[in-house]
């Protein structure tokens, strides 16, 4: 079966092509940064349209570079939620259009689902069941994961995702947009000289708390000097915060579950500190950690393809509606 992923839930457009018996065929990603970065983040409208001007170029791009027609094409999944509607409708809209024009199923895909399968693209993929840790700019969960499908939530942001962090803190200290990787490099010059705290970690349970943690940065910031160097200091200590903290919670999902292997995913599992503090903390457990690949810890296609293609290989199916969940819960997901 090809699959054709379909990614379109911000500001990142993503069309891949996926066989399940050969795996990823190819996958291409085209980022706006550029041109919401004149405002300072995403703005949605502008969003919207974009994706309308590059997704069917995109598509068609990706057919030739496969070496198919679209009647090659078995399935379509897109992302369906959680996002941008209007962004959302676009990929959900030419989704269903084209699956109608070459009479295949459609299938919409829950946005997270994806980020969590991700790591099932590379050589080496864990084994069910496992714990995952999903951190990007609007979503910090942990998971436990027994199949496709099957997820039981264990803990999440009550306020901020740590993603949301980054490029808050990114602004407070005048970085700009995209926030996150340019306070991660920022970082690499600092020494976290100033003790933050590190939010939860303290009281039992697994859910996170980061908006308390900015406000901390916030008089971290007004506090210190304003050279260079502060304001690199300032970025160390809040991204160890981060990453410490984030360690201190997957530590104790694994502890509490019994399971051996760790799966973090998202745009944020491209930092280098978390990775590397992950990293050290799997290994005292006994454990083992997976990472996607970094060009798809970031929205892409690929990811959709995949977990598209495991459901309807399984036989799921939908109807004819354009389905778009811009708030959907992983919890209300069901196995396949």
């Amino acid at each position: 079966m090809y699959v054709l992923g379909i990614e379109t839930s911000c500001d990142e457009t993503g069309v891949a092509i996926y066989h399940s018996e050969h795996g990823l065929c190819s996958h291409l990603l085209y980022s706006q940064v550029d041109m919401h970065s004149e405002y300072g983040g995403v703005v949605p409208e502008l969003a919207s349209r974009d994706h309308i001007r590059k997704l069917v170029p995109l598509i068609k791009q990706c057919l030739k570079e496969s070496g198919l027609t679209g009647s090659d094409i078995n399935g379509i999944a897109y992302t369906a939620g959680p996002g941008l509607m209007g962004a959302l409708l676009v990929g959900a809209a030419t989704a269903r259009s084209l699956a109608w024009a070459w009479q295949i199923p459609a299938l919409a895909v829950h946005h997270m689902e994806g980020h969590l399968l991700a790591p099932m693209l590379e050589e080496n993929p864990p084994e069910f069941p496992f714990v995952a840790l999903l951190i990007s700019g609007g979503h910090t969960l942990l998971v436990r994961v027994e199949g496709i499908g099957r997820y039981q939530l264990l803990g999440e942001s009550l306020d901020d995702a740590a993603g949301e962090a980054f490029d808050k803190t990114a602004k407070m200290l005048g970085l700009g947009y995209p926030g996150g990787p340019k306070l991660s490099a920022l970082a690499e010059q600092g020494k976290p000289q100033i003790k933050f705290p590190r939010p939860m970690t303290d009281r039992p349970g697994l859910d996170f708390s980061f908006s308390g943690l900015k406000t901390f940065t916030l008089n971290a910031v007004n506090a210190s000097g304003k050279t260079d160097q502060d304001k690199a200091d300032v970025a160390a200590a809040f991204q160890q915060a981060v990453a410490e903290t984030l360690s201190i919670k997957c530590k104790r999902a694994l502890q509490q579950t019994g399971l051996k292997r760790l799966v973090v995913a998202g745009g944020v599992s491209a930092n280098k500190q978390i990775r590397a503090s992950l990293t050290q903390m799997v290994a005292k457990e006994n454990a083992r950690l997976y990472f996607p690949r970094l060009q798809f810890c970031t929205d892409n296609g690929a990811m959709i393809a995949y977990a598209g293609c495991q459901r309807l290989m399984a036989g799921q199916q939908q109807g004819l509606e354009i389905y778009a969940r811009p708030r959907w819960p992983i919890s209300e997901l069901s196995g396949c």
